[in-house]
């Protein structure tokens, strides 16, 4: 699993490790990471040797790891250069084994008209607040322009290394190293995706942080441990029952989608209720259709509500009727323009809502915009306001609790083809299914959301897809999970 701590919880992990360690043996470690990356990318445009590389130095331990690197490079026989954003407050220990090394200082203008095997963003990193100044901003468009491959320190320069918002201008880096542990805005778009490549340099960091960090996220084994697979004595009801209250006149595809979600997904059995029953049987005859009221279905271990639902008196009192039930409930679509706060609130049964960033801003009476850029933000107030698990959708899905002191967890498989009419059906059904299997609500999210990128990747293969040609591939991304 991987993991991510705030800046002020990495900071005081360094303090403490650094009381242990001989002074200066922190940013060497970290520096010899970054020149091994470096190095690496070098490699694969040609070699080290004679290579040229520029540093866009700021002051402080950013720009230290970035000269101390350079100075590593340079020994090596690559040209380095230079180029500080904060002349007078470098890094004095780095910019002197920088010109020891054979390095240089440079101004932009000197370095810029000639070849450049790769840039080095060492600007301002975790420490830094509010987007790039102008002096900088207008550094970095330059040297983006030359088409060299652009590599981070730690965090690319003017992101919010706490919550993954751009607040201004800010490198867009072809990868990232990053020291001790990840921080959250390397996981979190907007942010994330001016990261670019990951690599995690281990700098002996872990022992000092705490046990329960701020964000994680789940890889393929932490999603295999939590898969249920049923056993010889399984039946329907062991594997699970999930009730599917979705679709309308208008929206006769969105019953049959969330059904489709939940049967790949594993449920044992599928309750459908609403007015699609002929649509969805004629695609899925093991469905089991009620035509009155969700309560009158039969049993069920998890509802799936709202999908395609629509916003009539009936959808309403549909949603009403799910969530006076005392088993776990997901709340989709037109589900979340209808539920009531209060209703909510006061269940004791767990409530899963799944809001994308539309809707998501009309659940906190917010811009959209805001949703947007500050999806961590977003994502736990509404949880901790509808004292629910909160899986808002997206460029980076995130899932929280209710609790604050849980960490939110981000998706790591989501993919741009998921971007099509009803893929949040599946979604929905797939999730549904799980919590009927008895997974607690985040795990339920949070491996219905790996699994739903996976089977998009499956499905698309570099081309277009629709969402039940996803929902047909869930199947093989269940089987990648547990190879």
């Amino acid at each position: 699993m991987r993991t991510a701590y705030s800046v002020q919880t990495v900071r005081a992990a360094e303090r403490a490790l650094m009381a242990e360690l001989p002074e200066g043996a922190l940013m060497r470690r970290a520096a010899a990471g970054l020149a091994a990356a470096c190095a690496d990318v070098l490699r694969r445009r040609g070699r080290v040797y004679g290579s040229r590389v520029v540093l866009l130095v700021g002051s402080g331990d950013n720009g230290g790891d970035a000269l101390y690197a350079g100075a590593r490079l340079a020994r090596r026989g690559a040209g380095v250069r230079a180029v500080l954003t904060a002349p007078g407050r470098a890094h004095e220990g780095g910019l002197a084994a920088l010109l020891a090394a054979g390095g240089r200082l440079a101004e932009g203008a000197d370095v810029r008209g000639g070849r450049i095997d790769l840039v080095v963003d060492g600007i301002t990193g975790i420490g830094g607040r509010g987007g790039l100044r102008p002096d900088a901003a207008e550094l970095v468009r330059a040297f983006a322009a030359t088409g060299a491959p652009l590599l981070a320190v730690d965090l690319p320069s003017g992101v919010e290394a706490d919550t993954g918002e751009v607040l201004g201008e800010a490198v867009r880096a072809d990868a990232t190293v990053t020291f001790g542990t990840y921080k959250p805005g390397l996981l979190i778009d907007p942010a994330a995706a001016r990261a670019g490549a990951l690599h995690l340099v281990d700098i002996g960091l872990r022992p000092e942080l705490p046990g329960t960090p701020d964000l994680e996220v789940l890889q393929y084994a932490d999603v295999a441990a939590l898969l249920p697979v049923p056993g010889a004595e399984s039946d329907k009801y062991r594997r699970g029952v999930v009730g599917v209250v979705a679709g309308s006149a208008r929206y006769p595809g969105a019953a049959v989608l969330a059904v489709s979600g939940a049967l790949r997904g594993g449920a044992g059995a599928v309750r459908y209720v609403g007015p699609g029953a002929d649509t969805v049987i004629a695609r899925h005859p093991e469905t089991l259709v009620h035509a009155g009221r969700p309560s009158k279905a039969g049993r069920v271990q998890a509802w799936v509500v709202g999908p395609g639902l629509g916003d009539g008196t009936e959808a309403a009192e549909a949603i009403g009727d799910v969530l006076a039930a005392e088993v776990a409930v997901l709340v989709d679509a037109d589900g979340l323009r209808l539920l009531d706060a209060g209703a909510v609130r006061a269940r004791t049964a767990p409530t899963v809502l799944t809001p994308h960033a539309g809707e998501a801003a009309a659940l906190l009476g917010v811009p959209r915009e805001e949703v947007e850029a500050g999806r961590l933000a977003a994502v736990r107030e509404l949880a901790a306001r509808y004292r629910a698990t909160v899986l808002l959708k997206g460029s980076t899905t995130l899932v929280a609790a209710a609790d604050p002191a849980t960490p939110v967890r981000v998706n790591p498989t989501g993919t741009s083809w998921l971007a099509t009419a009803g893929s949040g059906d599946v979604l929905s059904g797939l999730t549904g299914s799980l919590l009927a299997a008895g997974l607690a609500p985040r795990d339920a999210a949070s491996v219905a959301a790996h699994l739903h990128g996976l089977a998009a990747r499956h499905a698309s293969d570099g081309s277009p897809v629709s969402a039940q040609d996803v929902a047909e591939a869930i199947p093989a991304a269940w089987r990648d999970v547990r190879a």
